[in-house]
């Protein structure tokens, strides 16, 4: 089938994951609700973690900067350099990996879609609105 239907039969994903019932097709959207209000908050969440990264790092580079300028030219500090590459690495690495779960996520309400389901359509779009309702406000929140 290529096209909505409305049905309380469906299988999701995986095979395990079959419904034969109204209670279980209910429980299957509100599973698909929750990932794609948990893939907007993860959205939120590696914008507001990349840029506390970028304020941090410009923090410490004008610092690093400020203690260059105020040391002999002759005497090399390379500690607070590597410190701050350090930083920088682990910051990429957990943004990475932040990345990475949210592709899985986003992959599997696309799979989950793909059911040809009107429900569990609803249940996508519907986490989607409710995730960007209740995370984006966090953004601007210091």
């Amino acid at each position: 089938q290529m096209h909505f239907i409305f049905s309380n039969e469906v299988v999701l994903l995986f095979d395990f994951w079959s419904v034969h019932s109204p209670a279980g097709m209910a429980l299957s959207v509100l599973v698909v609700l929750f990932l794609a209000v948990l893939y907007e908050s993860i959205k939120v969440g590696k914008a507001k973690l990349l840029h506390q990264a970028v304020v941090t790092m410009s923090v410490l580079s004008s610092q690093r900067l400020v203690e260059e300028t105020d040391q002999d030219s002759s005497a090399s500090d390379s500690a607070p350099a590597g410190r701050t590459r350090l930083r920088w690495f682990l910051c990429h690495f957990g943004q990475s990996l932040i990345h990475v779960v949210q592709v899985v996520i986003g992959y599997f309400m696309m799979l989950a879609v793909m059911s040809y389901n009107t429900w569990v359509f609803f249940g996508v779009i519907l986490g989607s609105a409710v995730g960007y309702y209740l995370a984006y406000p966090l953004l601007s929140m210091a």
